[in-house]
């Protein structure tokens, strides 16, 4: 078996990466953007690498071996093959679940969420001229889970057109079960609500989950959903911008491809389609030794936070690398906490509020990253919830 170095500190500085450059030069350790601070997996390395040795970069004919690969990857991963006929393939998940929303609705109907959640998914509802439902997750013990009663309620308004189901949920954790999809399913069938389904972290799930593709359910769910995925995630690849679209309703497809060209997001990098092959046809080696990683970090950081800050509930992770804090202990707003974090200690976190968390201080933080890095984070995290529980004034 291969050894990969997942404690390696990779400097990312001066690459004009966005979550380090965009950071500044003074200090500041960034833990907030969802991306992973590790090197991509050795065989994308090599397969972008024989590509560019090539030197020509011209428009990109995605070849029958992309969808291959797809199909594959979700059928030994995950145990549901989609047809190469249902894919669309996109410059990403964003851009595909702007344009499903584009397809499905008009200007003026709504467009179902559950908050807290991915703060992508409010501007891609509203450019579209559409309006947020919001369904508000419940937060006990930990965790969140769905109020269905809510959920029914505002599904079965008219102007609701479509659900965006976050599937595993960001910023939650929550990977949810084949019962949970399936009452969210049953609902929105029964009042005719179509359901796009943000897949994009369904590689990344902790022991003991498990992650089911919502369109993999039941006939009826496949035929009205469209389901959003990349491997950008999973192999830390989303600078190569490449995403795919299941739609398996013909007529759906057909909505979701116009408005795939209306939005201009209809070609693809050679890079992205280079290392999406690559990824799902000989990359699975490489993720299960760093989903034994992930796993790693997050025990570190649950055990550091029930040691040295019992006052900050760590929400359960199920799946995704983003962990969820609860800091309601430091009466302060999360926004609040975010700039100070920044300011007293250069640690840049996420804030609840930009996810429509507003009734209680969340914050977001990104444990993708060499151990040594997750734990300097930890202690600047502490030193700062030390100094605010000391009865400095918020």
């Amino acid at each position: 078996m291969q050894e990969f170095d997942f404690d390696e500190i990779v400097d990312r500085r001066g690459t004009d990466c966005l979550k380090w450059d965009g950071a500044g030069a003074d200090g500041v350790l960034p833990m907030w953007v969802a991306d992973m601070d590790f090197r991509t997996a050795p065989c994308v390395v090599e397969a972008l690498r024989r590509r560019v040795d090539h030197g020509v970069f011209g428009y990109e004919h995605v070849p029958d071996s992309y969808y291959e690969a797809v199909a594959g990857w979700f059928g030994r991963r995950h145990g549901w093959r989609p047809q190469r006929e249902w894919m669309i393939y996109t410059s990403g998940v964003v851009p595909a679940v702007s344009a499903v929303i584009k397809a499905m609705t008009a200007p003026g109907d709504k467009v179902l969420v559950q908050t807290p959640v991915y703060n992508c998914f409010f501007s891609s509802i509203r450019n579209n001229g559409c309006v947020v439902e919001d369904s508000k997750l419940v937060y006990a013990g930990g965790t969140y889970t769905v109020d269905f009663d809510d959920f029914e309620r505002r599904a079965a308004d008219p102007r609701v057109k479509v659900f965006l189901l976050c599937n595993p949920h960001n910023p939650a954790g929550r990977v949810w079960t084949e019962t949970e999809l399936r009452r969210m399913g049953d609902i929105c069938m029964r009042h005719g609500v179509f359901v796009i389904a943000d897949e994009i972290h369904c590689d990344i799930v902790m022991p003991g989950y498990k992650y089911t593709p919502f369109a993999s359910l039941s006939d009826e769910f496949l035929a009205h959903s469209a389901t959003c995925t990349a491997p950008t995630k999973t192999f830390n690849i989303a600078g190569t911008q490449i995403a795919n679209i299941f739609a398996a309703d013909e007529g759906v497809r057909s909505r979701i491809d116009r408005a795939i060209n209306i939005n201009e997001v209809c070609d693809v990098s050679p890079f992205g389609v280079t290392a999406l092959q690559a990824a799902y046809n000989e990359g699975a080696e490489w993720l299960d030794a760093l989903l034994a990683y992930l796993h790693g970090n997050y025990e570190c950081l649950v055990s550091f936070f029930a040691e040295r800050l019992p006052q900050i509930p760590v929400t359960k992770l199920e799946g995704t690398y983003l962990v969820w804090l609860d800091c309601a202990a430091l009466g302060r707003t999360a926004e609040t906490i975010v700039d100070e974090l920044l300011q007293r200690e250069k640690l840049w976190l996420n804030g609840g509020g930009m996810y429509g968390e507003h009734d209680r201080a969340f914050v977001r933080m990104n444990i993708a990253c060499p151990r040594p890095v997750l734990e300097r984070g930890m202690r600047l995290f502490a030193d700062y919830v030390e100094w605010a529980l000391n009865g400095r004034s918020a």
